[in-house]
């Protein structure tokens, strides 16, 4: 470990953060966390019990009533401020989580960019909350609509993208009035503790943001979901939990905002250009090591430029570099976990067996580490698991298609909707498939979507709700209702 990543370490706290205060798990309980890029330990965190989970939700609840009171411009203010010191702390952020996930630091300080832009984009939505007012239609009474916060929220964000996750939560529930439970990924804790550090330092408020690293999930976060004092829950993570969580909420009738599994279609029409395509295929498929949401899982491609798109997207594949995301000419970071890379490889040797054929790539990398390199598959057989299930790693399969409506039955042939991704010429094409797609999101000669001033969410079982946009600070608001008789009357 370099003396600046042992540096950063001994800076970062990791305890539990309830009620504005760091301390130890009630047993005294930790857990490790590893570098995926070697598999050794970089520092153990406290590991929350069911009681460290009721206590931050009292302190949530006790700092609710006073939070919503504050003005839309204080809470606005505060929001700047933690925009500004992330990014004043911006290599801190992008090292943290290249050591604890794995991706190069390049990207990581592109994550810190991305993250800071919520804090940015809902401090400007703060002061923006309204209502409105209005004479009814037979003019006998005043309508008065307000906006007010929710409640007290459960966030629970996921190892892939640890600060972008959670200011995506986090910055609405704060520019709407809101106080929080946060439950970090137990892969990635590190880089929501430095987070929160931040934000205590600004002035939040104790009580309003309490933070519960827990290797126990369901333990601890149970008891929330059935307790009448929590009002929200806002999860990002798999489609199995995403139901789980979705029927817990049932009891309580609690708000929910789901951003759940994809399987993304990436469509490259006869009439494409190529070298912009096999650009997009490059930044949507390897974004993050492919273990992103929104990553391309399968590529859908005219007969007529297949193989051409084939080659060229081995060509650029197969020069990458995998390494540790710390090293200079780091192309590509470990997976998260042996467990995570097993999988990718699984599937590819399934659609192998199928009859499928590997042209770069296609077996785990010996060494320290979790990494599996670039890979490129053909002739994926319809049944292969690749095709159905998400693959979370830098695995491209390409099929082929002939017609347009061929290319759409293909692509919305899945329980999934996040994203879909297509290139083509014609514009008219692509403004039919951005109706005709099934997916929450559109990438039209594009591979990249995430914006913050852009509502991020899917449809089908790839969850509800929106996170970011104007459509973001809904999600932590319900409209009240006030009928008021006619002022003018008698």
């Amino acid at each position: 470990m370099k003396p600046e990543e042992k540096k950063l370490l001994a800076d970062v706290r990791t305890g539990l953060f309830v009620d504005g205060d760091w301390r130890s798990a009630e047993d005294g309980a930790t857990f490790d966390v590893e570098d995926p890029s070697t598999g050794k330990v970089l520092t153990s965190v406290a590991d929350a019990t069911p009681a460290d989970g009721a206590a931050a939700l009292d302190a949530a609840a006790a700092a609710q009533e006073s939070w919503a009171a504050t003005s839309p411009r204080e809470r606005a203010e505060l929001l700047r401020c933690v925009f500004e010191a992330v990014t004043a702390r911006a290599e801190d952020f992008a090292l943290l989580m290249t050591m604890e996930m794995g991706k190069p630091l390049a990207e990581a300080r592109g994550e810190v960019a991305y993250g800071a832009e919520f804090l940015r984009w809902f401090s400007e939505e703060a002061p923006r909350i309204s209502g409105r007012f209005a004479t009814a239609p037979d003019g006998k009474s005043r309508l008065v609509v307000l906006k007010r916060p929710v409640g007290p929220c459960l966030l629970i964000t996921p190892w892939n993208f640890p600060l972008a996750m959670a200011t995506r939560k986090i910055a609405p529930a704060i520019a709407a009035g809101c106080t929080m439970v946060l439950k970090p990924a137990a892969l990635t804790p590190l880089t929501a503790a430095l987070f929160t550090q931040v934000l205590s330092d600004a002035g939040l408020p104790a009580g309003v943001l309490n933070v519960i690293p827990t290797t126990a999930a369901g333990a601890v976060t149970g008891p929330l979901i059935k307790d009448s004092r929590l009002r929200k829950l806002s999860f990002t993570g798999s489609t199995p939990v995403g139901r789980k969580l979705l029927a817990d909420s049932a009891h309580q009738v609690l708000r929910t905002s789901m951003e759940l599994g994809g399987n993304a279609p990436f469509l490259v029409f006869g009439d494409a250009d190529l070298d912009a395509a096999v650009d997009g295929a490059m930044v949507a498929k390897l974004r993050n090591m492919g273990e992103a949401c929104t990553s391309a899982n399968r590529f859908i491609v005219h007969t007529s430029v297949a193989k051409e798109f084939s080659r060229k997207l081995v060509e650029r594949m197969a020069r990458l570099r995998p390494a540790r995301g710390t090293e200079p000419d780091s192309d590509l970071g470990p997976l998260i976990d042996a467990a995570s890379r097993d999988k990718v490889h699984g599937l590819v040797r399934d659609a192998v067996v199928r009859g499928a054929e590997v042209l770069t790539g296609g077996a785990p990398i010996d060494g320290p580490g979790y990494f599996y390199p670039p890979t490129v598959i053909t002739g994926v057989s319809e049944d292969a698991r690749i095709l159905s299930e998400e693959v979370f790693g830098p695995v491209a399969p390409i099929i082929t298609f002939d017609t347009e409506d061929q290319a759409v039955n293909l692509a919305n042939n899945t329980e999934y909707g996040l994203v879909s991704y297509a290139f083509t010429r014609d514009l008219r094409r692509g403004m039919r498939l951005m109706e005709r797609l099934d997916s929450g999101m559109f990438g039209l000669n594009s591979g990249i979507v995430s914006n913050p001033a852009a509502p991020f969410g899917g449809v089908k079982q790839s969850g509800l709700g929106r996170e970011g946009g104007l459509e973001g600070i809904e999600e932590f608001l319900e409209a009240r209702y006030a009928g008021i008789a006619d002022p003018f009357a008698g």
